[in-house]
């Protein structure tokens, strides 16, 4: 299995910054794509931005211009720094990653999810 790790998160002002971070780990081959999506209460899960192991990047329009991520291959981890943060950004953040781990002597694909950090931006 893949697990993934992340970090950050919390209570800030609008106007204000907040950087998240994501580890993957376990038999992990490959990956694909590492990134972020966000779920409101009574809202579907939105993508908020995901990076390939190509350093192509994708973000959803909401924080285009705004939010940036970043990814270390190496590692397989992944970052996104929020800025200019806005109430109706306040939501539960969840990694995702896919791409390819070793699972007893076979390769096979994955696609993984975080459990989930709260980021709450006051007015």
């Amino acid at each position: 299995q893949v697990q993934l790790v992340e970090s950050g998160g919390g209570l800030v002002q609008a106007g204000g910054s907040l950087r998240l971070a994501c580890a993957a780990s376990g038999n992990i081959r490959s990956i694909n794509t590492m990134g972020w999506y966000r779920q409101a209460p009574g809202k579907g899960r939105e993508l908020v931005a995901v990076i390939t192991n190509g350093g192509r990047t994708n973000y959803g329009d909401s924080v285009k211009g705004r939010f940036t991520i970043s990814g270390d291959n190496a590692k397989n981890t992944v970052t996104l720094q929020m800025n200019s943060l806005k109430p109706e950004d306040t939501s539960v953040y969840y990694c995702n990653a896919d791409g390819t781990m070793s699972y007893f002597l076979r390769t096979r694909t994955f696609t993984s999810w975080g459990q989930g950090t709260q980021v709450t931006v006051s007015s």
